[in-house]
């Protein structure tokens, strides 16, 4: 059985490194993205949209404190530091299909 919210970690971590690359393998070809500034659907439009992120930013870490699970739902409420600043919370709901999430939701807060 696939651990999601190990998967999801990971997912947090890669992100924190502006891994595009790392992103891209773990994101299923239908992903859609959607917070308080961003839509896009499909692949190549989430990795633009995580790609001006990180150009816009000089560092960027999440911090997950604290990831509830159900069925293929993994809720994680966030810290994300920008630039060794500004902490902005988060709650990120990712959605699997598999080992590939197909949707992530980030609502600020």
């Amino acid at each position: 059985m696939i651990d999601l919210k190990e998967l999801a970690k990971k997912y947090f971590e890669t992100f924190s490194h502006k891994d595009l690359a790392g992103l891209a393998l773990m994101f299923h070809t239908d992903v859609s993205l959607f917070d308080w500034e961003i839509s896009a659907e499909g692949i190549h439009d989430v990795l633009e949209a995580n790609k001006k992120i990180f150009d816009s930013v000089n560092t960027i870490k999440v911090v997950p404190m604290d990831l509830y699970q159900d069925g293929n739902v993994v809720v994680a409420e966030l810290n994300i530091i920008v630039n060794e600043q500004e902490v902005i919370a988060v709650a990120d709901v990712l959605t699997f299909e598999d080992d590939k999430i197909i949707m992530v939701r980030a609502y600020k807060g």
